[in-house]
């Protein structure tokens, strides 16, 4: 009897540490979907984070990437990754604006004015965001500029006035922005992005405020043919983790899978920029004209869009994060006169 004990004994010994030397040996897996094509600098940038990963921990962390939308909507893969049927997402505004309401204020129109000014208001605000991101039961891995969103319409656009006497579309889950263009005094009409080109033709709208690689992937520009040059507002994207996904990663990998996933979230920064440029200048080149706005119309856009926001504050946008913005942008813009 005594040697069935001892027996049972050792066993239970064993059954108390094996899960743990397991646990730290087995291989995780993160399935992560996009909506970028593959064949986009998005989609080379995941194939690549995703072999860093398995470099970083000797295979052990397999980063398993879902492209072209193959796993839905944002607003589906978002669900999905709340329920742990994928566990990692790149979002953009749209998505990150279902976690946290205070990441579309930085997309507020007219507000952050370029690479630099978002460069000095990310730096400032980063932890912040995160943190409250973190809190609602996500991790954020890294962030990446998805370009810049630009004015495109079916006859030229130069001041609000013009824009104004037409008829927009816009995002049917970008309720924020929607609310902040009406209230600005502009006629919106929610349009899914497969039907854009069907309401321009049949002048159910004559505008949209689109990012130009996206126009041009949708050839949109053959009947939107004007872009005004001015920057509408940055189009953000990170990449996101439920906790849970983040919790089975072993922990002596996780500061380098961050540290390389920035690395690599910034060659997109790089990339995008460049393939943005591209994107209008082969657009151009069929056909699109851009109008170049000048200091004086420019200055009408921010002064239209200042005379709202005080209506628009605590309802579009964060009250508190738009004045820290605020401040940040006017400590920039003064240092570089």
């Amino acid at each position: 009897m005594r040697k069935r004990y001892a027996f049972i004994g050792c066993i239970l010994a064993l059954t108390a540490i094996i899960p743990n030397e397991l646990i730290a040996q087995r291989k995780v897996t993160i399935k992560l979907a996009s909506m970028a094509p593959e064949n986009t600098p998005w989609g080379d940038a995941l194939n690549r984070m995703s072999r860093a990963w398995a470099e970083v921990s000797n295979g052990q962390v397999e980063l398993r990437v879902y492209h072209n939308g193959v796993v839905g909507e944002e607003g589906d893969v978002l669900q999905k990754l709340k329920l742990n049927q994928i566990q990692a997402a790149v979002l953009t505004s749209f998505g990150i604006n279902q976690i946290s309401p205070e990441v579309m204020t930085l997309s507020a129109p007219f507000f952050i004015r370029n690479d630099d000014e978002l460069k000095a208001v990310l730096d400032a605000l980063k932890p912040e965001l995160e943190s409250r991101i973190n809190a609602k039961g996500f991790q954020t891995l890294t962030w990446a500029k998805s370009g810049w969103v630009k004015i495109f319409s079916k006859t030229p656009v130069f001041v609000p006035a013009d824009l104004k006497r037409m008829k927009m579309g816009t995002n049917p889950d970008a309720a924020e922005l929607t609310h902040a263009f009406t209230a600005m005094g502009y006629q919106m009409v929610p349009i899914g992005g497969n039907d854009i080109l069907i309401a321009l033709n049949s002048n159910q709208i004559q505008a949209l405020y689109q990012s130009p690689l996206i126009v041009g992937a949708l050839q949109i520009f053959g009947v939107a043919k004007n872009m005004a040059s001015i920057n509408v507002a940055p189009f953000m994207a990170g990449i996101f983790l439920n906790q849970r996904a983040w919790r089975s990663i072993p922990d002596q990998y996780k500061s380098e899978i961050i540290r390389r996933s920035d690395l690599i979230a910034r060659d997109i920064d790089v990339s995008v920029t460049r393939l943005e440029a591209d994107a209008v200048k082969t657009m151009t080149g069929y056909g699109l004209t851009v109008n170049q706005i000048s200091p004086n119309q420019e200055q009408e856009w921010y002064n239209d869009v200042e005379r709202s926001m005080d209506a628009l504050l605590g309802t579009a946008f964060d009250r508190d994060i738009y004045r820290r913005v605020q401040n940040i942008l006017a400590d920039y813009r003064g240092r570089k006169r």
